[in-house]
């Protein structure tokens, strides 16, 4: 019986340490909890999977989001045959943007302006569509219109956009003004990195490297589900200041 035990305990011991190691990967937290779940074994990945696994749980609402999200796309996609509004082709596109579907958004701001040139989130939707496929030159006019009618457009991440289009499309006068008064006014991960990047480009590796500092260093300040968010931009700053490093 006591054998038994001890048999059922080790296989729990190593599903805990699965589940943890697995979760580390994916998630990429401080580097000293892998050694936590190796090295104190089941202990220690049941200390990690409280601490981090649990609170992740947290932004598992996003993924549950997707379901009535997918859900909505179907109805909507069955609603424009009978139905081909600019109203039903924006609302389509943003759902599309937001399962980064960036092509079928793309497509769908088309027709939203093909019918109607009067909205702004419409040509500023789509610019962000044309950003995700790398097409800069096609988002600068969009990204443009959005940002002459409110430079603040969408808590000021068009105006960083903008400044990164103008950067990929060689507009580097511009994208230089442009940035500057985007990191004066945003604190916003995506526009310090696209910053530290453009940085980069121009020769000026010490600047980038602060840029990308930058981002680090707003984590430790950051409510733990908001670090969480962030992980991505995270991996990115560290793997650009490695780079700088060479």
């Amino acid at each position: 019986m006591v054998s038994l035990f001890f048999f059922f305990a080790s296989w729990w011991g190593i599903i805990l340490q699965a589940i943890a190691i697995v979760h580390f990967i994916r998630r990429r937290p401080d580097t000293y909890w892998i050694f936590v779940i190796l090295f104190l074994g089941w202990i220690g990945a049941l200390v990690y999977i409280v601490a981090e696994v649990v609170p992740d749980a947290g932004l598992l609402r996003s993924s549950f989001q997707a379901f009535p999200r997918r859900r909505r796309i179907h109805e909507l996609e069955r609603a424009i045959i009978d139905n081909p509004s600019a109203g039903n082709f924006e609302e389509l596109g943003l759902l599309y943007l937001d399962d980064h579907k960036f092509a079928r958004a793309r497509a769908c701001y088309d027709k939203a302006i093909a019918s109607r040139t009067d909205s702004i989130d419409a040509f500023y939707r789509r610019g962000v569509a044309e950003s995700e496929l790398g097409d800069f030159a096609a988002a600068v006019p969009d990204l443009e219109r959005a940002v002459k009618a409110d430079p603040n457009y969408d808590f000021h991440r068009a105006v960083g956009l903008l400044a990164h289009a103008y950067a990929e499309t060689g507009n580097t006068e511009k994208a230089a003004a442009l940035f500057q008064q985007a990191t004066k006014i945003s604190t916003s991960s995506e526009t310090y990195y696209n910053y530290a990047l453009f940085l980069l480009t121009q020769g000026r590796k010490d600047e980038a490297r602060q840029w990308a500092q930058k981002i680090l260093d707003k984590g430790p300040t950051m409510p733990s589900y908001q670090r969480r968010r962030e992980r991505s931009w995270f991996r990115k700053a560290y793997a650009l200041l490695a780079r700088l490093a060479i």
